[in-house]
């Protein structure tokens, strides 16, 4: 799923783009994309864009007569920017948005269309869609403090919480996690001082570098390398590979339909953290510790 860093970098391509400029028409492919039925669609027809932003995990691309479109992408969405009138071919293509300036496409790969849009009207029935999180990159210590220990959950639950934490998700949890040597089981009201200070500066520096990273890969061109899993991340994605901290196998958890990876060496004191499935299948054979997997 994109998460922060990859949806400003959509948000700052589509500013370039489309700032000013009108859009002229939608065209969807799915009916299904649309969750809204008031205002309908054709209310923005040949509207200038006064603003694109990101809200939560959300593009919104902002409309004269406070109108907004709401572009949720869930795992599978990406935008594409093509040229002006592109047609909407095979069943990935979900929704066309025609500006003066080109066309804005938005695909979904694989069988579960979860990608969502939805049309609003006021600041109000916008700001109904966020999920409450603070902006990450906003938060103070003391605001970050305040969000993360108002429930006692673990880190990694409470990093991906969008009530707790607006714009983070599976892959950046992971890395902020790694870079502030925190396990992603440790309670959020077990946090020392110096912990949460040091979370706290790991999800800043890890949002801020991978945002400035991805807007120098895509350059003057429009994104279209989105994806969670990335060459350069420490931990995501990587198990079994090495960490590039300490050279140790990657470990991972998997609880659901997610994943948490992480070093044990660098987060847990060389702890394997126990998943639920294979902790029940293997019993007392379950390796407690690096040394002990490294052994088998």
């Amino acid at each position: 799923m994109p998460e922060l860093p990859d949806v400003d970098v959509y948000v700052a391509a589509l500013h370039a783009r489309v700032m000013g400029k009108t859009l002229e028409r939608v065209r969807l492919n799915s009916s299904f994309l649309l969750r809204t039925v008031t205002p309908s669609l054709a209310t923005v027809e040949n509207k200038r864009v006064t603003g694109v932003h990101r809200l939560g995990k959300r593009v919104v691309i902002a409309l004269e007569e406070d109108l907004f479109l709401a572009i949720h992408l869930m795992i599978a969405g990406r935008l594409h920017w093509r040229p002006k009138g592109a047609k909407l071919a095979g069943k990935i293509a979900l929704a066309a948005f025609d500006f003066t300036t080109g066309t804005l496409t938005l695909t979904e790969a694989g069988t579960k269309k979860r990608a969502s849009l939805h049309l609003v009207c006021g600041e109000s029935d916008l700001a109904a869609l966020s999920r409450g999180g603070i902006e990450p990159l906003e938060a103070t210590l003391d605001g970050y403090r305040a969000a993360l220990t108002r429930e006692n959950r673990t880190l990694k639950r409470a990093l991906t919480d969008p009530a707790i934490l607006s714009g983070i998700g599976n892959a950046y949890s992971d890395e902020i996690l790694h870079a502030a040597k925190l396990s992603p089981t440790q309670l959020t009201r077990n946090l020392d001082d110096g912990e949460l200070a040091r979370l706290h500066e790991a999800m800043r520096a890890t949002l801020i570098a991978w945002r400035a990273r991805l807007a120098a890969e895509a350059g003057e061109n429009f994104p279209e390398k989105v994806t969670a899993f990335r060459p350069g991340m420490a931990v995501h994605g990587r198990y079994r590979k090495p960490c590039p901290a300490c050279g140790s196998p990657v470990q991972r958890i998997v609880y659901a339909a997610n994943e948490a990876n992480y070093c044990a060496r660098c987060q847990t004191g060389g702890k394997l953290l126990a998943d639920r499935a294979l902790s029940r299948l293997l019993g007392k054979d379950w390796p407690k510790t690096l040394e002990e997997l490294e052994n088998r």
